[in-house]
């Protein structure tokens, strides 16, 4: 099994991202996950199974003002979990993605995703605990024939 997990985020005005840290956003965000796949995913194919899951993010989905360039890397996750499912399920390999909102990563309240959370049909912001299970579903025997879903978590704000 392979999750995708790792990354960062920038939130600020287009103009001000310089072009350091937007290389350092694509490369942490799409390029680690692209290799990662490229180099594990062959040897689940070869075995005929594993499941693969990225994890994608709400900005991917709708736009956010100072989320240009962080939307963009997560958004660029989705159109991959759709085509290396296509590419590697024949062989027994899964590929899911999983959309989380605005979520509390590290048990610290911070005011960017208090005020995300409340733009969420739910009113408020997510704990890594409400987050968990919806990545560990498509890992499991459970989503034997889930390949190249994207599931949202939300708060439902992908819904409105």
């Amino acid at each position: 099994m392979l999750v995708n997990n790792a990354g960062f985020s920038w939130f600020g005005p287009t103009a001000e991202l310089n072009t350091d840290t937007f290389d350092a956003l694509f490369a942490s965000n799409v390029r680690a996950p692209y290799f990662l796949v490229a180099a594990f995913a062959p040897g689940m194919a070869a075995r005929g199974s594993g499941s693969i899951v990225n994890i994608s993010s709400m900005s991917g989905r709708v736009g956010l003002a100072a989320g240009a360039a962080y939307g963009a890397t997560k958004g660029a996750l989705e159109p991959l979990t759709r085509a290396w499912a296509a590419e590697f399920s024949p062989s027994g390999v899964r590929v899911n993605a999983v959309a989380p909102g605005p979520v509390y990563t590290d048990g610290s309240v911070s005011e960017r995703i208090t005020a995300l959370g409340q733009t969420t049909p739910m009113g408020r912001a997510a704990t890594t605990d409400e987050i968990v299970g919806l990545v560990s579903y498509p890992a499991s025997p459970q989503a034997s024939y889930v390949t190249g879903a994207v599931s949202a978590a939300d708060g439902g704000r992908t819904a409105i």
